[in-house]
């Protein structure tokens, strides 16, 4: 299989799994053959991993490779022009979240699917975690009887480091951290619930970071990094444009009834996902979510006062390989599906709720926290 990537940033080695994973690997056999990225700095970046493939400067020169599959993980804004083309000359594509910046945008690439018959896998890779399968499962089991309730609390100790020093911090380019870093969670929710948010409200702003007068300079490069500049005020060089919150916080109502909320700030002292699921039987809450210290537990008896251990437990095991493994079963998804079909863990249709939930109700914090309809796919 002859696999191309669009775009060699953040996420671009991800596509590396395709010959470096010993689990994708033992599954399938691909070679990754060009790359295409105006950048000469990414360009030869890639080809440091992958010395015998093509570099280009212009997707375009991809769509007539004979490619059989592409990874597109060039910057958001960008992926709604890029899947489209992909999509429309027929090669199946693998899309990071999130789908696209708009609702029209998502709304643009999943027309093109439908239009080509060309696959269409999105890049979610949250659904794969340990604690997000473990739950998933449980209550596919009825462990907690009917969902009823939801919510999830994002504390991103490195927000600020990550996402304030490039373009992330520009809502042109990103439309805001409820879309951008938020899909991810947003989909967790509608996924453990098993519906999508039709109505939801939202408040939040931009309360540490938009203090900040420290910036780039024109033509410097961002220093992006997974760090944790402590206290977040003394973050220094942002990005030259900052207009996206620092702090949100989303109510969800689900089509099914379910009633969620989702929780991010960019400036704890501490990073983890905190999920908590209650069901008319009974709950379920990860305490992390990382292989070899993550715990699920569930509490199914009734009780007057919180008692930390529940009813049950399940720790994640400790697993190898990107995101703890997740990125390595994601790929190997995407591979089986473009040789094979059948069912994915991932959604386009998915995708697409996650981002239209998070544009909602980032208009929601910006219009004064207004309960505002999410539209339905056009």
């Amino acid at each position: 299989m002859k696999v191309g990537v669009v775009g060699w940033g953040l996420r671009g080695k991800l596509a590396s799994l395709v010959e470096t994973s010993p689990k994708v690997k033992a599954e399938h056999r691909a070679t990754i053959v060009a790359l295409a990225d105006p950048s000469p700095n990414a360009q030869a970046r890639f080809l440091e991993a992958h010395p015998e493939a093509k570099t280009f400067s212009d997707f375009q020169d991809l769509l007539g490779f004979g490619l059989d599959a592409v990874f597109i993980l060039s910057p958001d804004w960008l992926h709604e022009e890029h899947a489209q083309a992909f999509l429309k000359a027929g090669i199946p594509t693998f899309l990071e979240k999130p789908m696209a910046i708009t609702i029209s945008g998502c709304d643009a690439i999943l027309r093109a699917q439908r239009e080509s018959g060309t696959k269409l896998y999105l890049g979610h890779n949250m659904r794969h975690f340990g604690v997000v399968s473990k739950m998933r499962e449980w209550i596919q089991q009825g462990l907690i009887g009917k969902v009823k309730a939801a919510w999830c609390r994002h504390f991103i100790s490195y927000g600020g480091d990550a996402y304030f020093r490039d373009w992330h911090a520009d809502r042109t380019k990103s439309t805001g951290l409820l879309l951008q870093k938020g899909a991810h969670d947003i989909d967790v929710l509608h996924y453990l619930c098993d519906g999508f948010s039709k109505r939801v409200s939202a408040m939040g702003g931009l309360t540490v970071y938009g203090n900040i007068h420290s910036r780039q300079e024109p033509g410097e490069a961002p220093n992006v990094a997974f760090n944790k500049t402590w206290p977040p005020r003394s973050l220094e060089r942002l990005n030259p444009v900052v207009d996206v919150e620092d702090l949100s916080m989303m109510n969800m109502e689900l089509d099914n009834g379910v009633f969620a909320s989702y929780q991010q700030c960019h400036y704890t002292p501490d990073a983890w996902r905190n999920y908590t699921i209650i069901g008319d039987e009974g709950r379920l809450e990860n305490f992390g979510d990382a292989p070899g210290k993550a715990v699920v537990r569930l509490w199914d008896h009734a009780r007057y006062a919180y008692e930390p251990q529940g009813d049950l437990e399940y720790r994640v095991p400790e697993v190898g390989g990107w995101h703890g493994g997740s990125d390595d079963l994601m790929v190997a998804e995407f591979l089986r599906y473009v040789a094979e079909g059948g069912p994915c863990t991932t959604s386009p249709l998915a995708g697409r709720m996650a981002v239209a939930a998070g544009i909602i109700a980032t208009e929601s914090i910006r219009s004064g926290g207004a309960a505002m309809d999410v539209p339905t796919v056009q």
